[in-house]
This record gives structure tokens, sequence and C-alpha cells, in this order.
């Protein structure tokens, strides 16, 4: 698996037709989410690099995260069915077509922004990352989630 930056014109485009091809009947091939959950799962993930402020550091962030911090953007593919923070847990059932737009949205605002629009900032379990970390972690996130639905 090759990661892949986000900020990369062509990578945001490929990103954005895979987006496209997810439907309300898609389904999932591992976990427990709808394609509706996935896309505001996906959504609070945007929030994090988005935010104008800092989000406070998870203390187990700071004990262990640093153990972890290379999956986020390593060429390693990550693990199905993985833990995920409680803030990132979807358990309503979002409208389809209005999360499938969020997400489109806040991923355009990602990606306009740009790195240096992002910058360096603080991942709460992970730390300190910089902005082309940023923009590959954000790309292998969507790129699971989206194989996690067949596209």
């Amino acid at each position: 698996m090759q990661v892949q930056n986000l900020f990369e014109a062509e990578v945001y485009h490929t990103i954005l037709k895979r987006i496209d091809r997810l439907t309300p009947q898609s389904q999932r091939l591992w976990g427990k989410m709808t394609v509706s959950q996935m896309l505001k799962h996906c959504q609070e993930a945007f929030k994090v690099p988005l935010s104008s402020k800092p989000l406070p550091r998870h203390p187990l962030g700071i004990l262990i995260g640093w153990m972890m911090k290379d999956s986020l953007y390593n060429d390693k593919p990550w693990k199905k069915n993985l833990p995920t923070s409680r803030n990132f847990i979807i358990t309503e059932e979002p409208d389809f077509n209005t999360a499938k737009h969020e997400l489109l949205s806040m991923l355009q605002a990602f990606h306009d922004k740009g790195q240096a629009g992002i910058g360096d900032k603080v991942h709460p379990l992970f730390g300190k990352l910089t902005s082309e970390r940023w923009g590959k972690s954000m790309w292998k996130h969507l790129d699971h989630h989206l194989q996690q639905f067949g596209v």
C-alpha cells in the first residue's frame, strides 16, 4: 500500500470520485457502521485538523500515543475493526445525502487550506503532526473506510 497525500490534486480528485460512488445501499465488508454512519465518522476525523482551536491531549495519548503514531501515515494498511475514540462513534443513523455532502465540504475545506493552512496541529491522541503527515493520515483514514464499503 502506498500512502498518498490529500493535499495533492490528483489524490484529492481520486478520493472525491470514490466517495461519489457510495450510495445509500452501499454495504460494509466489515465492521458495524452503516455507510451513513461512516460518512459522519469521517467528518468527525476532519474536525481535528480543521479546528481553529487546539484540542486537549488525551491522557492515554500522552502515555502511549507516540508508539502508534507512525501507523497513521506509514504504508502499512490499518487492520479491520480497530477500536475508535468515543467521540468518533456514530450511533444515530444520519441522512445519507446530508452526510455525504458535509463530508465532501469538509474534504474540500481541508484540501483548500493546503499544507500551509493546516500547519503542524496537535492530534489529541498522537500529538503534533506535520501538515504532510496530516495529509497522509487523513487520506489513509478515508481510504480505509472507502475500502470498508467497497469503493
